[in-house]
Order: C-alpha cells, then structure tokens, then sequence
C-alpha cells in the first residue's frame, strides 16, 4: 500500500488522470479531492454522535387528540383524477365531504 503525500497533492494532476482514466469528466472529483487534502475525509459517526443529532418521534403538538383511521376506497379514475387536480391536501377535503354528507 502506498502512503500518499495530500498535502502536496497536485489536485489538477490527479482529477485529470482519474477523469481520462474514466474517459468521462467526474462532477465533484476536485472538491472532493480538496476536502481530502484538508483532511475532512473518514468522519467517525459513532452511534452516540448519531443519537445526539436526530430528533426522535413526532414534533411536539403534532399529535391530534382525535385519531383518523385509514380506508381503503374504491373510485372511478376520473373523480379522483379531479379530487387529485384540486391541489394539496385533497384528502382532507375530500373527508370532510363525505362526513357532510354521512347517513345518520
């Protein structure tokens, strides 16, 4: 194995090698290279370091007091290709319809 010298690395020299190597230019081969030389490469992410990061379960309040229930609903593609055109949170709207309209 060679030991390789990346404070002295000709990046130029070596992303043009690589590239011809590949017969294609490589998008990101020089930053990457850079970030290499910097020593900003191998980052440890230990398990703790992960759980410190990640915010864990639903943010707080989302959670509503009254819980919807998931259905399964046959339609004709045309009127939920319409329910569908009518923009974000059709869904929503399409249930309160149907609960307007519920046989009592």
């Amino acid at each position: 194995m060679n030991d390789f010298d990346l404070e002295n690395l000709d990046i130029e020299k070596v992303a043009a090698a690589a590239e011809a190597d590949a017969g294609q230019p490589l998008p990101g081969l020089r930053e990457s290279l850079r970030q290499a030389q910097r020593g900003e490469y191998a980052a440890v992410h230990t398990p703790e370091m992960i759980m410190a990061r990640r915010k864990a379960g639903r943010p707080a309040g989302s959670v509503a007091a009254v819980h919807k229930q998931p259905v399964t609903l046959r339609m004709e593609p045309e009127a939920l290709a319409k329910w569908r055109a009518s923009g974000k949170g059709w869904q929503t709207r399409a249930a309160a319809l149907l609960a307007a309209h519920a046989p009592s």
